[in-house]
């Protein structure tokens, strides 16, 4: 019925404007930090909505994991402000927050079990032991030793124990490194279903794709500052156009040198830019360049981060 409709209608875009209007969970406001005369973190300033997971990618010494640390409220800043909520934070933040470290020392003598237990009695109002088990796959490592658990099993503990108190914010420092394949992809369906309950995660990653299949929103850091921010899409659209052509280094006849493209070497293999794929490919036949084993894809996030850093986010 064409009332029924309207009254849909009136809801839905009730329930949006009321999203529009939510205050964001973290506004960095000019953020700085200094050690020792080294400014490594430099009139930083961005929000991050409730219930999105938030990316900070950055090649080494960007600033990254100092602006984390800030905002976890492990180090002070020299200057600027943290809100959480549209308030300085107090002392309930750390009682509403989760952090999973990138190494953290687990007690050789404990079991999983233990250490959750442990971790279980710090907290006024904990998850359910059982739930925690069973989203983080822990159950059948729970008698273990921590010192017996896989690089995956550990990474799993470690988010369970970010977990225990039900924070409405939750830190992941490079969740993800030194996994396997399998153990990459158990770990991203476990945080998805994080973002599914509405929580908010602020990430730092070395992995563009697991930037780009995690994040809703990413800032791009370089030398302290924010260089680019966006969505993953937004990004691309913006900063970069059209497609590579990735070819073996043999393939060419020539002097890479004088090729008329924009091109960058990786891994033996000469990636070239070009923003109409037909004209690149009728020049390169022009120029006698062996084309058998071409590949040619789309723009990706990490084609942004060297065009706007000039490095591979994982030195």
């Amino acid at each position: 019925m064409p009332g029924d409709f309207l009254l849909s209608q009136t809801i839905s875009n009730w329930i949006f404007s009321v999203f529009l209007m939510q205050e964001p969970i973290v506004e960095v406001i000019h953020l700085k930090k200094v050690f020792h005369n080294i400014e490594a973190v430099q009139d930083v300033s961005f929000t991050v909505p409730t219930g999105i997971c938030f990316g900070l990618l950055g090649p080494n010494g960007a600033g990254k994991t100092t602006t984390m640390e800030v905002i976890e409220d492990i180090i002070p800043q020299t200057a600027g402000q943290i809100l959480y909520k549209g308030k300085p934070r107090t002392e309930s933040f750390r009682e509403e927050i989760g952090i999973q470290f990138q190494r953290t020392s687990l007690l050789n003598f404990m079991s999983v079990k233990e250490t959750l237990v442990s971790f279980y009695n710090l907290f006024h109002h904990p998850e359910d032991m059982d739930e925690l088990i069973n989203r983080c796959d822990l159950s059948s490592i729970i008698n273990r030793q921590n010192t017996t658990l896989s690089g995956g099993q550990q990474q799993r503990l470690m988010l369970a124990l970010a977990l225990i108190n039900r924070p409405d914010l939750v830190f992941l420092d490079e969740p993800s490194t030194g996994l396997d394949p399998q153990s990459r992809r158990n770990l991203w369906e476990i945080v998805e279903g994080i973002k599914r309950e509405g929580k908010t995660i602020i990430m730092t990653t070395h992995s563009m794709e697991e930037a780009e299949f995690l994040c809703d929103e990413i800032a791009i850091m370089d030398g302290g500052r924010i260089i680019a921010n966006g969505s993953p899409k937004s990004l691309i659209s913006t900063h970069c156009h059209g497609s590579t052509i990735l070819l073996p280094r043999h393939a060419f006849s020539m002097d890479i040198q004088d090729l008329p493209f924009t091109w960058r070497m990786r891994d033996d293999m000469i990636e070239i830019d070009t923003d109409n794929i037909h004209q690149g490919l009728t020049r390169m036949l022009e120029l006698q360049i062996e084309l058998s084993e071409m590949l040619v894809r789309s723009a990706n996030l990490e084609d942004v981060f060297l065009r706007l850093t000039g490095k591979q986010l994982r030195d």
